[in-house]
């Protein structure tokens, strides 16, 4: 399996609410977006972002104003919605579970028990300090 593939998979499931918390510190355009995506590594494509942006309009989860730029043409500048911010909560508290739950996978809850192969007895394992 092709390491660069698996990240670019796991990134691409989470940058709906990458998106959502870059939105929550503040109102952004694409291309800062893009900017903060990039600097955590978190984007491959551009193109990936706005097809992201238009579905999350449509859900209702964002909105969007026009402001003029001192450079260039106007900027849209996205901005959570009250449903975005809802969302964004969900999406955290589903990480953090998510989190936990690849780590008991990981590392075991530390309630297993095991067999001694050697007795037969069973022994418990202690969580790791």
């Amino acid at each position: 399996m092709n390491e660069d593939n698996v990240k670019v998979q796991m990134r691409k499931g989470i940058l709906e609410y990458c998106i959502l918390a870059i939105l929550s510190r503040g109102d952004s355009y694409a291309p800062k977006i893009i900017a903060e995506l990039k600097q955590a590594e978190m984007i491959v494509v551009e193109g990936t972002l706005y097809p992201i942006l238009t579905r999350q309009k449509n859900a209702g989860l964002l909105t969007y104003r026009w402001e003029e730029s001192p450079q260039g043409p106007p900027r849209k500048y996205y901005m959570l919605t009250e449903a975005g911010r809802q969302q964004l909560a969900l999406l955290d508290e589903a990480w953090n579970e998510m989190v936990e739950q690849i780590k008991l996978i990981r590392h075991g809850n530390g309630d297993e028990q095991v067999s001694d192969n050697s007795t037969g007895n069973v022994i418990e394992v202690m969580p790791l300090p």
